[in-house]
Formats: structure tokens, C-alpha cells, sequence
């Protein structure tokens, strides 16, 4: 930790530059920067992440060292600015916002108009000849300060905010709309009723020195770091809670100092779908705050700001022109037009859905100014937001239908595209509570508008419905990163908490009650309007678009051949004889896992056959009744596949998934037709049930176990398969070349015992059949046994394939099916970082994975190894086996777009590493 704490910017010089980003966080390492390429910036320091670290280290205090640098570096701001705080002629007001690496948009903690008092709040409205200015200003300032320093929270969920219902009131008596509409003697009477609430609620005066209030709004700041919904929102986005944020405290610039001043939030490109063209939303007389949390409907900067003010608006577009240019990136800024003069506030790289990522990625390369390795980073295209693409649409013929029966009630501003039907909800608490008791729960989100204590309401939600607010509020904001269908600024409707009903157009929908959303086009309907499937999913499944008429599936072909360009580690799905096409068609280059007992579910009296019986004689005819429904299977799979890999494993999972006592007593008539088919006695079945049960059937007789002891399956098993490729060769003489996978294997005396088997049947089939065939026998590693003596096995084993639900479970000692009472809290609760099922355990798991793959190619160094765990689909653990040098990840076909992209994000990383 260096001893330089505070870097100063303004007056056409920075301590500081984007290099700086880990010291002085996003916005502050941006302020810099954007003074050092000549953008008109109000002066101010940063306070490094690194004070942060040492406040929570040591009981929420600052380093000695701090004080003395805050002041020399406020003396630079009131020179470069021309003002002195706390002066009572000529005062200086200061911001005190938040500013982490990686941007956290409303996470933490902002407070404006620092320097607020009796005597300088009369100073400013003779400095600005603007008497109601000022007092807005201060009530503005008690507001925020009492919020975020004093924690004035409302008590309950459904009330409004201390200073809101004050505020309500006020404008009530007044007969006026909007707080602009407020007279210089009701906001002087609204400052006085601020602070008498202060008084009632804290117990304390609200503080008048200057410098007590800085250092109040710093310390808040900092401490927003650790608030819940930061805390929650690092979790699901990654971001170590270590990191810290830095704290900038800048000169005020003001947007509200009459009609020939503005404030906004303006992005260099859309991000919602990605279209071209400076745009976003602003106020005329308002401050920044009041477009971010959309408490008024704003304008739109591209519609109106050109004919309101042209000047501002030239400016702005130069400035954002400037900046993408400077960055590379489409970039997000906050600015304020103070009396014709644009002040940059904030620049950043912005958030955007899927739909954008994929256009301005494949746009800005066609226009030259990115590379295509730049494009497919994770930066710019986190490899799950390819899963907006292939998201459900309404249904136009359906959605037509709705409209002309009068269901649609509003419409807003699009937000965030795609289709959504849910519950209406009003508040987060609620929803987490839905979630809770049914995770399947589908859920709307309906606010006048969202704040950051939402956050947890929004993550679960299908959909976020706002009253007011534009498309750079705080929800449209974060829904854009979520990835969730947005409607903000629907003002028709008239939102009651108290009731916990909607009233619009003369209909009152109450919370509960189904609403659909369009995304795309801000429409809201009452009940549920049916879906369809996505351009993407309509050009490469259902064919009922042709690739020339989709926009966005163009440039999403363009983009994943540069995906199949850049990536080395190759991608296979786990699909059986049904998603075989789908695989295919979502770029799957083989089968890395055909669960063989998925097929068996269509076959059940037959299955259930060979688990009642009780000697081999009865079992081996019962298991020659699956044999044709097997080959069957297989031949269709492997046409499908057109001679690409296709690794099937045999049958894998305990015998009471097919037949248990929960079958026998949720069909009563089930035992009685099973001692029919066995030619028994009911009791006799019953008894046999109760043989087979275990207590813990996951670790019990399934895999490579039931292959042993029951070696006719694994022969039966294996016949098919090779059966299947002698068809196809015979067809059209293509080269199949089958991997049988044995599965649970602990022992190398395990998989010997059932690759004889396998083999056996080869060569009988082969000389059977006239026709000869290429085959690989390999495992699962899917126990650590297997990965810790994986040399031996590879003595035999031809490939492996990582198991990984299976080796998280062994390994962790945890039960896939019931880890669900406690893995929230322990995430919650930062005992673990993500979901072990979800993602792979990298320094547990994941290092049994190395191991295996280092012993098992010290032994046989051309083994194949890839993953066929449900992993194979999470960006983070592709990247994972690409690192340790997997030949593939094998994953649901839909997931398939997102793991060839995850997979060349890796290979790129590590060519620029």
C-alpha cells in the first residue's frame, strides 16, 4: 500500500490516467483520462480503493495521512474552479460518489450539493440570481444526505421515503406536478420540514459545517461498499468483495439552474438492440439524479435535444464521437448543460443486452475500429448473454389477437428486449419470498420505479415494469446487464403498494395477476400472450426464416465463425437419438455423452423386466428385448451425426430410477401387471423391490457396477452400438467410429472387466456382420479414485471424459439432489463463491481434474479427454478446461453457442496472455 492516498484532476491536469483503474477505480481513473484527452471536466480527487481496504481493516477509519491530502487537494479544486467551500460569498458545492473497477451501476452510494447551509445556500442564490435554484438545491442535499449518511430507510416495504411523502404533500398543497414547479418560499418551507424530520427520526440536528459534511458523505461512501445490495450484486457478477471502492469528490456543475440548463445520461450507440447514433435520455432544469432513479419521465437526447438545445447538442455528439474513438467501446456518460455548457460527468464502458453485443461487436469490426479478437472478448460479449438470442418472442399472430381483444392496457419505453409473462409482484422482498417456495415461480416485477434495493426482486423476476424512469434508469440500466425484459417509463399506469394494485385505462390488476411485456416494443398486456422461438432459433430450427431476412441472426453467423476461427478446444453436446439435429444445427462437432438410459424410458416393461429377474437366464431374455430398440437408437444417432464423434455411455444409473416402491404406490395397478409380465405374485415383486432398494443408491450398484454383475447388459449394450455402425457403414459406407464410455470407474480392474466385454462383442459383431469398424473403449472420470490412479487406467482406456456432476458430488461430499436447503445461504454468506453444480470447483475438483489429465497422458500421450458434465455449458468452466488442456467440452445443445464462444474467449486470453 503506497502513502499517496488522493489524486487530484482538473484545470486541464490529472495525478492520474486509466492505467490507474485498480487504485482509483472505474470513474475515477475515466475522470482522469477524459481530462487528459481535453474534455471539459469539473475538477475534484479521488480517495484510492486502497483507503477503502484500510477502513474495513480497521474499524471503519482513514489512514493519519488522509486529512492532510484531502485538503491540499481540495485547495487545487477550488483554485481550478474558482469558488471556496463553505464560503459564504462565493461557495463551492461538492458530488461524493462511489467509483469501483468494475462498474457497479447504483450499487453504492452518491450524495450531491455537499456545502449546504443557512448562510451558503443564500450565498448561492445571489451567485446564481435564482432564489428557488438554491433551495432546491439544499432540500435536495438534506434529502440525499439524511438517506444515504443519517439511514433514514423507510420502515416498511410499502412505505414511501421520509422526504417523499413530505415532498408529496408539498406539491399537493402547492397544486403542482413536478418539483420544478415548486415556488423559492415552498422549497425554503420543504428545507425546514426536511429537518424537523431529521430531528424526529435521528434524534440529531441535521449538521451545517461544510466539512462535517464531507467527510460524513465520504465515510458513507466507503461504506456503501459492504451494503447489501453491492454485496449481492459482486456475487452474482464475480467481482471480489477485496477490491474496494475509491470515492470522488468533484465540484458541482448544475443542471437545474434554469430552462438553459440540462442534465442526462447519453450512450454513443444503443444498447438495447444496437443500433447506431449518440442517444439516451435528459431533463431540462433538473439535476442528474432525478433521470438515473426516473422520477421524472425524461426526453430522449436524439429525438428532442437538437431543437431544444442545438449548441449542447453538437457538443455532445462530438464528445461522444471523441470518446468511443479514445476507448474502442461504446461508452455510457452522465453530463450536465450548465448554461449552455456541457460538463462531463462520468464515462464508462456501457452495459448492453445480448442483442447489442452481438451487433455493435460485429459492427465496430466491419467499421475498423476493433479487432476481431477484441469482439469476441468477454469484455464485450459475455459468453451467456448469447443466450438472449435464442430466448422465446411473442407470438405476432397471438399478440395481434391479444391487441384486438382489448387486453393491451400500456405502453412504455422499450428497455429490454424479449418476451416476458409473469405474476405481478410489487416489491423484491415478495419475490425472493415466491422464489423461495417455488423456484419455477414466474414473476413481473412492477415498480414506479426501481431502486437499488430492488436488486434482489430483479434478479428473479422474467420481467421489470416501471412507471417512470427512461432508458437510462437505474432498471433499464441493469436489466440491460441481467439480460431481462424491460419497460420503464409506462406512465398510464397508476401503481397503489398499499392496495398492491395496478389502475390503468379503467382496468385494476391486482399482484398475482398475469401480465405479458414486450421488450421490444414496450407493450404491456393483460394476461398471458403466447410465445414463438427466436430469429436465431427460427433461421437454424424451425427454417421458417430464411437467414437473408434476420438482421441479428446475420450477425450472429458472422460472429460465431470468428468464434470457430479463434478457438482451439472443440464443443460436442450431450443429446441423445431426439436433439441430435438440434445439436447439429447449434455447431455441436460430436456427441460427448448419449445417456443410454434416457432411451430406456421409453421401454419400461422391458426394463423393469430385466430388473425383477432373478436369475441370468430370465435377465439375458429380457435385456434381447432391448437389444433392437438400442440399435435402433443408435443407428438414427449416428446418421444424424454424419460421421462426426459420437461417445455413448452405458447404463449408468441405479436400477430404482426405472423401478422403486414411490412406482409401485403412485400406480396401484403397476405391481399386478409386473407379476402378469413375470408370470409371479404380487408379493413376490414387492419382496424383489425391497431387495434392490438402497440407502444411498448414488453411491450404490450402478455404473460399471451393474455392468459387472450383470455382464449381459454391458453385452447387449455394446452389440447395439456396434450393430448400428455396421447399418451405417453398409448405407453409404461412412466412417463411424463409436466410443463406448464405461462409467463409475474406480478400479483399472473395473474398467478391464467391462472393456473385455466390449471388445468380445466387437470382434463378434464385426465377423457377424462381414463388415470391419473403427472403436475407442474409454471412461468416466467421475470419482476421485479414478482421477488420483488415473495412469493406471489409462493403461487400458482409450479417452476420458470428465463427469464432473458426479466427481463435485464425490469429491465435495455433497448431494446434488438435496444441497438445495443450504447452498443459498452459503453463497449468501460468502462460505463458498458460486454453485459447485453450476460452475466447476477449481481449486478442489478442479485440481483432481489436473491430475487426472497429467497422469493420464503421462501414461498414454495422445489420450483424448474431454467433459461431459453439465459444466460443459458454463463460460467459466470452459475457459477452466481449456486451461488445462481438454480436447473438448460436450454440453445441452442449447448451451452449445455459448461454450463455442466461452471456448475461443479462452484461446484468445491466452494468445494475448
Amino acid at each position: 500500500m503506497s502513502n499517496k492516498y488522493v489524486y487530484f484532476f482538473g484545470d486541464g491536469k490529472a495525478d492520474g490516467d486509466a492505467s490507474l483503474r485498480n487504485l482509483l477505480g472505474g470513474k475515477g481513473a475515466n475522470l482522469a483520462e477524459m481530462i487528459n484527452i481535453d474534455l471539459p471536466v469539473p475538477a475534484g480527487f479521488t480517495i484510492t480503493t486502497e483507503v477503502c481496504t484500510y477502513y474495513y481493516d480497521n474499524d471503519r477509519t482513514f489512514p493519519p495521512e488522509l486529512k492532510a491530502q484531502v485538503e491540499e487537494s481540495m485547495k487545487k479544486t477550488e483554485e481550478a474552479m474558482g469558488a471556496k467551500f463553505g464560503c459564504t460569498e462565493n461557495p463551492l458545492l461538492l458530488s461524493c460518489r462511489s467509483g469501483a473497477r468494475e462498474s457497479m451501476p447504483g450499487m453504492m452510494d452518491t450524495v450531491l450539493n455537499i456545502g449546504l447551509n443557512e448562510d451558503t445556500v443564500a450565498a448561492l442564490a445571489k451567485q446564481a440570481n435564482n432564489e428557488a435554484f438554491a433551495w432546491d438545491s439544499y432540500r435536495r442535499f438534506i434529502q440525499m444526505y439524511g438517506g444515504v449518511v443519517m439511514e433514514m430507510k423507510p420502515q416498511k416495504k410499502e412505505d414511501e421515503d421520509y422526504f417523499e411523502e413530505i415532498l408529496h404533500h408539498k406539491k399537493q398543497e402547492a397544486g403542482v406536478k413536478f418539483d420544478s414547479e415548486l415556488t423559492a418560499k415552498q422549497l425554503e418551507e420543504l428545507v425546514g420540514e426536511y429537518k424537523a424530520c431529521v430531528k424526529k427520526v435521528t434524534g440529531k440536528d441535521f449538521p451545517t459545517d461544510p466539512m462535517e459534511q464531507m467527510w460524513g458523505a465520504i465515510g458513507a461512501v466507503f461504506g456503501s461498499w459492504m451494503n447489501d445490495r453491492a454485496m449481492v450484486y459482486r456475487r452474482q457478477y464475480g467481482i471480489p468483495h477485496a477490491w474496494g471502492t475509491a470515492t470522488n469528490v468533484q465540484a458541482m456543475v448544475f443542471g437545474n439552474l434554469g430552462d438553459d440548463c440540462a442534465t442526462g445520461v447519453g450512450l454513443t450507440r444503443d444498447c438495447s438492440m444496437g443500433g447506431g447514433g449518440f442517444n439516451g435520455d435528459y431533463l431540462i432544469n433538473a439535476q442528474g439524479e432525478d433521470v438515473v432513479a426516473g422520477i421524472r419521465t425524461p426526453k430522449r437526447i436524439e429525438v428532442t435535444l437538437p431543437e431544444e438545445m442545438p449548441e449542447a447538442f453538437k457538443q455532445l455528439d462530438e464528445i461522444g464521437k471523441k470518446l468511443e474513438q479514445h476507448y474502442k467501446d461504446v461508452q455510457d456518460i452522465e453530463f450536465t448543460v450548465q448554461r449552455g455548457k456541457v460538463w462531463m460527468l462520468q464515462t464508462r464502458n456501457a452495459k448492453r443486452t445480448g442483442f447489442a453485443a452481438v451487433r455493435l461487436a460485429v459492427d465496430m469490426v466491419n467499421e475498423g475500429l476493433i479487432t476481431k479478437d477484441v469482439a469476441l472478448s468477454a469484455k464485450r460479449i459475455p459468453a451467456d448473454d448469447l443466450n438472449q438470442l435464442l430466448q422465446p418472442i411473442f407470438d405476432p399472430a397471438e399478440k395481434t389477437k391479444a391487441v384486438e381483444n382489448g387486453t393491451q392496457i400500456a405502453t412504455g419505453i422499450n428497455a429490454g428486449p424479449g418476451a416476458a409473462t409473469g405474476k405481478v409482484c410489487f416489491h423484491a422482498a415478495d419475490a425472493e419470498a415466491l422464489h423461495e417456495k417455488d423456484p419455477n415461480v414466474q414473476l413481473i416485477l412492477v415498480r414506479r420505479e426501481t431502486s437499488p434495493e430492488d436488486l434482489r426482486g430483479m434478479r428473479i423476476a422474467q420481467g421489470i415494469l416501471t412507471a417512470f424512469g427512461g432508458a437510462s434508469s437505474h432498471a433499464a440500466l441493469v436489466s440491460r446487464q441481467m439480460g431481462k425484459v424491460c419497460i420503464v417509463g409506462c406512465s398510464d399506469l397508476d401503481i397503489d403498494y398499499h392496495d398492491a394494485v395496478i389502475k390503468v385505462g379503467g382496468k385494476t390488476i391486482k399482484e398475482g395477476d398475469w401480465i405479458s411485456i414486450d421488450g421490444f416494443t414496450g407493450e404491456v398486456f393483460e394476461g398471458q400472450v403466447p410465445t414463438k422461438p427466436s430469429e436465431v432459433i427460427e433461421v437454424l430450427l424451425s427454417k421458417t426464416l430464411k437467414p437473408e431476412e434476420s438482421e441479428i441472426y446475420q450477425r450472429y453467423e458472422q460472429l460465431m465463425t470468428w468464434v470457430d476461427e479463434a478457438r482451439t478446444l472443440k464443443v460436442r453436446a450431450n443429446a441423445e437419438r431426439d436433439e441430435a439435429e438440434i445439436a447439429v444445427a447449434f455447431g455441436a462437432e460430436g456427441v460427448g455423452l448419449c445417456r443410454t438410459e434416457h432411451m430406456f424410458f421409453s421401454h419400461l416393461d422391458e426394463i423393469r423386466e430385466m430388473i425383477l429377474a432373478e436369475d441370468k437366464e430370465t435377465r439375458t431374455k429380457a435385456v434381447e428385448k432391448l437389444l433392437p430398440f438400442q440399435r435402433e437408437d443408435f443407428t438414427e444417432l449416428f446418421r444424424t451425426m454424419a460421421g462426426r464423434p459420437v461417445t455413448i455411455r452405458l447404463l449408468d444409473p441405479p436400477l430404482h430410477e426405472f423401478l422403486s416402491e414411490h412406482h409401485l404406490h403412485e400406480q396401484p395397478d403397476l405391481g399386478h401387471k409386473l407379476a402378469d409380465i413375470m408370470g409371479t405374485s404380487l408379493e413376490a415383486i414387492e419382496r424383489r423391490v425391497e431387495e434392490l432398494k438402497e440407502s444411498n443408491p448414488m453411491l450404490g450398484h450402478r455404473g460399471c457396477r451393474l455392468g459387472i454383475v450383470y455382464p449381459e447388459i454391458t453385452a447387449m449394450q455394446a452389440r447395439a452400438i456396434f450393430e448400428a455402425a455396421c447399418a451405417i457403414k453398409k448405407e453409404d459406407n461412412a466412417e463411424i467410429i463409436p466410443e463406448v464410455m464405461i462409467p463409475l470407474v474406480g478400479f483399472e480392474t473395473e474398467y478391464k472387466n467391462q472393456a473385455a466385454i466390449v471388445h468380445e462383442q466387437a470382434k463378434a459383431v464385426m465377423k457377424e456382420q462381414g463388415v470391419e469398424f473403427e472403436y475407442l473403449v474409454g471412461t468416466m472420470i467421475e470419482i476421485p479414485r479414478a482421477a488420483l490412479t488415473a495412469d493406471q487406467i489409462a493403461n487400458e482406456a482409450e479417452f476420458f471424459s470428465f463427469g464432473t456432476n458426479d466427481l463435485t458430488q464425490t469429491t465435495l461430499g455433497i448431494s446434488r439432489d438435496d444441497y438445495g436447503g443450504f447452498i443459498g445461504y452459503y453463497q449468501e454468506n460468502d462460505i463458498i463463491p458460486n454453485d459447485p453444480f453450476q460452475t466447476i470447483d477449481q481449486t478442489g475438483v478442479g485440481r483432481l481434474m489436473e491430475q487426472g489429465v497429467s497422469l493420464g497422458r503421462g501414461t498414454r500421450n495422445d489420450l483424448k479427454i474431454g467433459i461431459c458434465g453439465e459444466h460443459g455449458g458454463d463460460p467459466a468452466s470452459v475457459m477452466f478446461c481449456h486451461r488445462i488442456g481438454l480436447n473438448y467440452v460436450s454440453c445441452s445443445p442449447f448451451r452449445i453457442p455459448i461454450a463455442r464462444l466461452a471456448a475461443a474467449q479462452a484461446a484468445i486470453a491466452e494468445k494475448n496472455a
